[in-house]
C-alpha cells in the first residue's frame, strides 16, 4: 500500500475506535491472523490470541451495555479512557511501518478519535431523552453496522470509506446541533413563560 492508502486506512481505525473501540481492535487482529490483510509491526500485537479474547469479550460486553439507555451514556463516559488513546495508537501504528509511533500520528488519532467518540456520546445523550428504548436499541445496532461494514470498507477501498465517514460524520453533527438548539430554545421559552407567570401573579396581588 502507498503511504496515502496507509494513512486513510490509519484515521479510518481512529474513527472506528471512537465507536466501538473493541469491534475495531478485534477485527484488525482478526483479519490480519487471518490474512485478509498484512498488519505494520506494530499492529501485529493485535493478532495475538490474548488480545483477541480480550476485545472480542469485551466488545460483548459493550454490545449488551450499549443498548440500555443510561447505560450507555456511563458506558459512553467510561470508555473515553479506552477510546481516544486506542484510537491514537491504531492511527499511529498504521502510519509507522518501521515499529516506532509518530507523535504527530498520536495526536491526529486521538484527535479524529476524540471526535467520533463526541458525536456518538452527544447522540445517544440525545436519545436518552426519549421515554422509549426502541431509538437506543435502532441507534447501537447501526453503530455496530457502521464500525463493522466500515472496518472491512476501510481495508478494501480505504479512499470511499473515507468519503462515507466524512459525510456521515457532518449529516450526524448537524442533526445533532439542529436538536441540541431546537432543545435550548423549547427550554429558554418554558422558563419565560415560568417567569412571565411569576411576574403577573404575586403574592398579596391576587384580586379579592
Amino acid at each position: 500500500m502507498t503511504e496515502a492508502h496507509l494513512f486513510v486506512i490509519g484515521i479510518l481505525l481512529a474513527w472506528l475506535a471512537g465507536i466501538r473501540v473493541y469491534l475495531t481492535v478485534f477485527g484488525v487482529g482478526l483479519a490480519g491472523l487471518l490474512g485478509w490483510v498484512d498488519l505494520p509491526p506494530a499492529l501485529q500485537a493485535t493478532e495475538s490470541w490474548w488480545v483477541l479474547g480480550t476485545s472480542a469479550a469485551l466488545a460483548i460486553a459493550e454490545f449488551f451495555a450499549d443498548k440500555i439507555p443510561g447505560v450507555d451514556s456511563a458506558w459512553d463516559l467510561v470508555q473515553t479512557l479506552a477510546r481516544v488513546p486506542a484510537g491514537a495508537f491504531l492511527a499511529a501504528a498504521t502510519l509507522s511501518p518501521s515499529g516506532e509511533l509518530s507523535g504527530t500520528a498520536l495526536v491526529a488519532g486521538a484527535g479524529v478519535a476524540l471526535a467520533s467518540h463526541g458525536l456518538k456520546s452527544g447522540t445517544r445523550a440525545l436519545l436518552n431523552t426519549s421515554p422509549e428504548p426502541a431509538s437506543n436499541w435502532v441507534a447501537s445496532a447501526a453503530e455496530d453496522t457502521v464500525v463493522v461494514g466500515g472496518l472491512a470498507l476501510a481495508l478494501a477501498h480505504p479512499w470511499l470509506a473515507l468519503i462515507l465517514v466524512v459525510a456521515c460524520s457532518l449529516i450526524g453533527a448537524l442533526i445533532v446541533w439542529m436538536i441540541w438548539r431546537t432543545l435550548w430554545k423549547g427550554m429558554r421559552w418554558l422558563m419565560r413563560q415560568a417567569d412571565s407567570g411569576q411576574t403577573q401573579v404575586r403574592p398579596g396581588t391576587l384580586p379579592r
